[in-house]
């Protein structure tokens, strides 16, 4: 697919409620800010339509993807304004009635309809260390949601994209296969947690974009929530380059707007063709 112009895109910081109503009235307002402002593609972060670690609370209250009240009153939102938005991730009952949910971004086109969906390939399941005297965090997303078993691309009018989710970013096979596939924006909605966003966030971020040669759109989930989750915020765009186009320096509910050029991809592919300079090789 040919890369046209420029393309403006709005990210939607959010602190997002431990309620689906009190979810989709949180995210409402600063994705039409987003929209008042010129967005042609809004973004939102993972977990848009509840943030809720207590999973016995959490699973009962999913839906299916169709009937979740934050991804229609989306889905409204872009017929009425006319507007692709990408909700980074709803999480979701899975079709399957095994008792997983799914951890889903769902792209949305200007007559609100969905045209793409990507569950998360890789379950965040780590043990982070102790930090300043405090017991590290332990998360096992394994046991509460499924992973996908393939990568998405999807068309827009202004260039293909390659949709991730949040601990996705530290794959690179993953974003080098959707570069590969044509998308030169690459999407990675997050809820990092506060250690590793800290430590590794942006240099994540933009390394998947040098190495891509693709702009990376990562908005994130800031600050602590109902359910005491705290989470790093400081949604950012990152340029094909690996430069740093526009980036929020807090984790408060906000809305970030970057100008893309969006010819800049294939520039940079051009000088730098890495993903075609690449051999396989004999494993050691």
């Amino acid at each position: 697919m040919t890369t046209k112009g420029g393309l403006r895109v709005g990210l939607v910081q959010t602190r997002t409620p431990a309620t689906h109503a009190a979810a989709l009235d949180h995210v409402a307002p600063p994705v039409r800010e987003a929209i008042g402002q010129g967005a042609q593609l809004v973004l939102t972060p993972e977990c848009t339509n509840v943030v809720q670690r207590d999973r016995a609370k959490l699973l009962p209250a999913l839906t299916a993807l169709e009937d979740d009240p934050v991804v229609q009153g989306l889905r409204a939102i872009a017929a009425e304004t006319g507007t692709w938005i990408d909700i980074g991730s709803a999480l979701v009952r899975r079709e399957d009635g095994e008792g997983k949910a799914a951890n889903r971004q769902v792209v949305i086109d200007p007559t609100g309809a969905i045209v793409a969906t990507y569950d998360k390939l890789h379950m965040f399941d780590v043990d982070l260390p102790p930090k300043d005297g405090k017991p590290g965090e332990t998360a096992r997303e394994s046991s509460a949601y499924a992973p996908g078993e393939r990568a998405v691309t999807v068309d827009t009018p202004w260039a293909r994209l390659g949709l991730t989710i949040c601990y996705d970013v530290r794959f690179p096979a993953l974003h080098r296969a959707l570069a590969l596939a044509g998308a030169t924006v690459l999407t990675v909605p997050a809820a990092f947690t506060r250690p590793t966003g800290e430590a590794h966030w942006e240099v994540l971020l933009r390394a998947r974009a040098i190495e891509t040669g693709s702009f990376v759109l990562a908005p994130a989930q800031g600050g602590v929530h109902e359910d005491g989750r705290g989470t790093w915020g400081r949604s950012i765009v990152v340029g094909p380059w690996g430069e740093v186009i526009a980036r929020l320096d807090h984790d408060a509910p906000g809305v970030l707007m970057a100008d893309l050029d969006l010819p800049a991809a294939l520039s940079a592919r051009a000088a730098i063709p890495a993903l075609q300079n690449a051999r396989s090789f004999v494993g050691p």
